[in-house]
């Protein structure tokens, strides 16, 4: 777990990938941006263009995942909904195209999308990966509205 460099795509493999290295490979067609957030949140704070948005604490539910207290209590600020276990799948399948298209899930500030892309590791997706600084980080990359 502390080589820095592994040379395939397993448990080992590093979580986080920079914003700008993540962008890039969405414009190249290699990867999707997974909003993991809350509907709530994007409502509040806004979205990013382009991303697929995959609530991850509805899924966590989904899978029969136990909430932390701080996870229960941001699911509950919003009106969740019920994600049942066929769409989900369906989606996150076409999403990774045959395991050839990195899943990338962002997130807020970049701690919940870690946890996101651990989740889809661990359901068979070897390519999920955080996006570093999350939607804080991709906002500050915004030019200032005129």
């Amino acid at each position: 777990m502390n080589d820095p460099q592994p040379t395939s795509a397993n448990a080992d493999t590093p979580l986080e990938i920079t914003l700008p290295t993540a962008m890039e490979m969405c414009e190249l067609g290699l990867a999707t941006l997974i909003d993991i957030r809350q509907s709530f949140e994007i409502e509040m704070k806004g979205g990013i263009p382009g991303s697929v948005h995959i609530p991850m604490f509805e899924v966590k539910v989904m899978l029969g995942d136990a909430l932390s207290e701080d996870e229960q209590e941001v699911l509950d600020a919003g009106t969740p909904k019920e994600i049942d276990a066929k769409s989900f799948f369906t989606m996150i399948n076409r999403l990774h195209h045959g395991r050839d298209h990195l899943l990338l899930c962002i997130c807020n500030s970049g701690r919940r999308s870690l946890s996101a892309a651990t989740i889809l590791r661990s359901l068979g997706y070897p390519k999920a990966l955080s996006v570093a600084g999350g939607f804080q980080a991709w906002k500050k990359l915004q030019p200032p509205s005129a």
